[in-house]
């Protein structure tokens, strides 16, 4: 079995990405995970069905309405959703998947491995490893 850095090494050499939970909300990982791609110049799509734009970007309601090929994908979802998701990147030909805290399921990990796919969960947070940033509100002038 790989080693974490080798399974992350992995995922990010991806040439474009898909976040499952990306959001406009702020105060969610989802948002904060998409905004991170976008913080180092990556190519990353929003998945998210409720939603027609992410951060002003085109939000796509499933992997198969991407319109660039993608090799690695971000879930930040609920396990039953995650489980689902894996399915369906299980189809698509998915290399790598990174479960964020919170959306692990083991029965989606173990199916996800079982199909060959580089899983990561369980352990960093991809918003730790890439270095995210929250972006500065501008604070009224009190003068």
């Amino acid at each position: 079995m790989d080693s974490i850095s080798d399974q992350i090494e992995k995922f990010l050499s991806s040439p474009a990405f898909a976040v499952f939970g990306a959001s406009d909300d702020r105060n969610k990982y989802g948002h904060k995970v998409y905004a991170c791609y976008l913080q180092h110049q990556r190519k990353a799509f929003p998945i998210n069905p409720k939603s027609s734009t992410v951060l002003g970007n085109p939000a796509f309601a499933s992997l198969k309405q991407v319109p660039s090929k993608v090799e690695s994908i971000s879930i930040i979802t609920p396990p039953a959703v995650t489980e689902k998701i894996v399915d369906d990147a299980i189809e698509y030909g998915i290399k790598s998947i990174w479960m964020q805290p919170g959306a692990e399921s083991d029965s989606a990990i173990q199916k996800a491995e079982q199909a060959g796919i580089n899983v990561i969960h369980g352990g960093p947070c991809l918003l730790v490893v890439m270095g995210y940033h929250e972006p500065m509100h501008a604070t009224p002038d009190r003068n």
